[in-house]
C-alpha cells in the first residue's frame, strides 16, 4: 500500500489557462492516491488593470470559490507544484508575492526536503516557458527542495516535449487533452516521488 501523500497546487492565473492546468494536475495527484488541496495565489493587480481584459474579470468571478493558498498549504504539504502565466520569461508577480512570504517557514527548515514541481503557460510558442519554470526552480534550490520534473518519462512526453514541466501556449486556445494529460502524468511523478520519500523516511 502506498504512503499517503499531501499535495498542494498552488497557481496563479489570469484568464483561466493555468487555472485549468492545475485542475488537470489534481485529477493526476488524486488519481495517484494523495490527498489534494488546489488553491489560487491572492490577485494583486489593480481592479482597473483586471477589468480592461473581458477574460480576466470573468475568470476572476468565476474561481471566486477556489481557496487561497496559505502558508499553512505549504507546511501540510509534502509536494507541492506552483503553476504560473509567463510574465517576460518570468514568474508572475502574484505567484512570486506569495513565495516570497515563505521566508519564515523556510528559517524554521520548513521547506527542506519537500517536492516541489512546477508548469506554466505563455501568450506565444517560446514565450519564456523554460525560463519560467527554471526561475522558479531556483527558488526551490533557495528552499532545499526535490526538484522532480516530468523529463521524458512517459510517451506523452515526446508528444508535448516540455522535460521541464507541462507548458502550454495561451495564444492557440485552452490546453489540448495532450497537454492535460502531460499536466496528470507530472503530478502522479510527483506523486510517486514524494510517496517514496515518505516511506523511506517512515522505514
Amino acid at each position: 500500500m502506498m504512503t499517503a501523500v499531501n499535495v498542494a497546487i498552488v497557481y496563479y492565473s489570469s484568464t483561466g489557462t493555468v487555472h485549468t492546468l492545475a485542475q488537470a494536475a489534481a485529477e493526476g495527484a488524486e488519481k495517484a492516491g494523495a490527498v489534494v488541496r488546489l488553491r489560487k495565489v491572492r490577485e494583486l493587480a489593480p481592479p482597473e488593470a483586471v477589468n480592461s481584459n473581458p477574460a480576466w474579470a470573468q475568470h476572476l468571478k468565476d474561481t471566486a470559490g477556489v481557496q487561497e493558498a496559505s502558508l499553512d498549504d505549504l507546511s501540510w504539504a509534502d509536494a507541492v507544484l506552483f503553476g504560473t502565466p509567463t510574465r517576460f520569461g518570468n514568474v508572475a508577480s502574484q505567484l512570486k508575492a506569495f513565495m516570497d512570504t515563505a521566508g519564515g517557514l523556510w528559517q524554521q527548515g520548513g521547506l527542506a526536503g519537500r517536492v516541489f514541481s512546477a508548469f506554466c503557460a505563455s501568450g506565444t510558442a517560446h514565450g519564456g516557458q523554460e525560463s519560467t519554470i527554471l526561475a522558479l526552480s531556483n527558488t526551490f534550490y533557495h528552499w532545499g527542495g526535490i526538484i522532480v520534473p516530468p523529463g521524458y518519462t512517459d510517451p506523452i512526453q515526446f508528444q508535448t516535449g516540455n522535460p521541464y514541466g507541462t507548458s502550454h501556449i495561451a495564444g492557440t486556445g485552452a490546453p489540448t487533452e495532450e497537454i492535460l494529460t502531460a499536466a496528470r502524468h507530472q503530478a502522479r511523478r510527483v506523486v510517486d516521488t514524494a510517496a517514496a520519500l515518505k516511506a523511506g523516511r517512515q522505514a
